[in-house]
């Protein structure tokens, strides 16, 4: 499965060879594939790569969202071409139930160019994913771009309105039999299946 991110977050086309997002079967889960510019704005979280980072969405990254449409649970994984990653699980829009989870995540760069693959194990997903968007950031200040695989649609933009990717309304059907085949199932995880979330809601 294979989804470029071509227009920002309200529906205007990238002014640049657009993100590339890959979903690949592996082993017990899922490989998350990541082709995408290099703009190296804002500079490299000062994190270690390789290690979670509170606040990501604060720098340079490709962001992909698994949703459960009927309960609003949902898999938020954002990548930084610098190596670092945050993995969130969020029950109900914009209420973080678990964050900072470790992930295998590896970068490469190339001049104007950067690459990455993450494995996410079948475990990080909620029950049932039915839907998907994907998002990339880059920029800072009063240049900081917002680019949506599905965006707010251009005649429901409304006067003062900000980028929020926790519009989950403007997802889009997503199957994992797409990728797996119409007999798989996906199996359960104990992750989503533990006590009752204890949610923070999260500002941004």
């Amino acid at each position: 499965m294979d989804f470029e991110i071509e227009h920002t977050w309200h529906g205007f086309p990238v002014q640049h060879e657009p993100v590339s997002v890959g979903l690949r079967p592996a082993e017990g889960g899922v490989m998350m594939a990541v082709s995408a510019p290099l703009f190296n704005d804002p500079p490299a979280p000062l994190g270690e790569p390789g290690e979670p980072f509170s606040e990501l969405w604060n720098y340079e990254v490709v962001e992909a969202f698994f949703l459960n449409d009927v309960t609003e649970q949902y898999l938020e994984v954002e990548l930084c071409p610098h190596g670092q990653h945050l993995v969130l699980f969020l029950s109900g829009r914009r209420n973080v139930w678990k964050q900072e989870l470790a992930l295998s995540f590896r970068v490469s760069k190339e001049d104007t160019k950067w690459k990455g693959n993450a494995y996410l194990p079948w475990t990080y997903f909620p029950p049932n994913v039915t839907k998907f968007n994907s998002f990339a950031i880059h920029g800072s200040n009063d240049k900081r771009h917002y680019e949506a695989l599905y965006p707010v649609p251009q005649h429901e933009l409304q006067e003062g309105q900000v980028p929020d990717f926790h519009r989950l309304e403007y997802f889009k059907p997503f199957s994992f039999n797409t990728l797996l085949g119409d007999e798989w199932k996906q199996p359960e995880s104990d992750l989503w299946l533990t006590e009752k979330p204890d949610v923070q809601e999260i500002n941004r």
